[in-house]
């Protein structure tokens, strides 16, 4: 899969995330180091132990890591969830933490696929 191709899966903007990192080169080398990103991780740990004041701590770097990456879907997914858990509110509604685990594992199976 072209950079390209992966960002029209992942919902995403190329030529945003290019406006800023300015080489397709620069743009794999992030793109690459997201699967190691703890912030996930750290996200469903804190829902486990109904942190919410945690929670929205991960969910809010997650959105901002979604958003300088131009991760269109997991953004928009991540930025709802944060609205929700505003303040350390508790989450009453688990569609929004379900649609950030669905952009989660398509952004990972998408970074899977890339090619170069």
């Amino acid at each position: 899969m072209t950079l390209e191709c992966f960002y029209t899966h992942i919902g995403g903007d190329y030529y945003e995330v290019f406006s800023r990192l300015c080489t397709e080169e620069r743009i794999l080398k992030f793109v690459r180091k997201y699967p190691a990103d703890p912030t996930f991780q750290h996200l469903k740990e804190a829902v486990n132990r109904s942190d919410w004041t945690d929670a929205f701590r991960a969910v809010h770097t997650l959105k901002g890591v979604a958003l300088n990456l131009a991760f269109g879907n997991l953004y928009r997914a991540a930025a709802a969830l944060s609205d929700a858990l505003l303040g350390g509110a508790a989450l009453s509604d688990f569609s929004l933490l379900n649609a950030v685990i669905h952009c989660h594992q398509q952004l990972l199976e998408a970074i899977s696929r890339l090619t170069a």
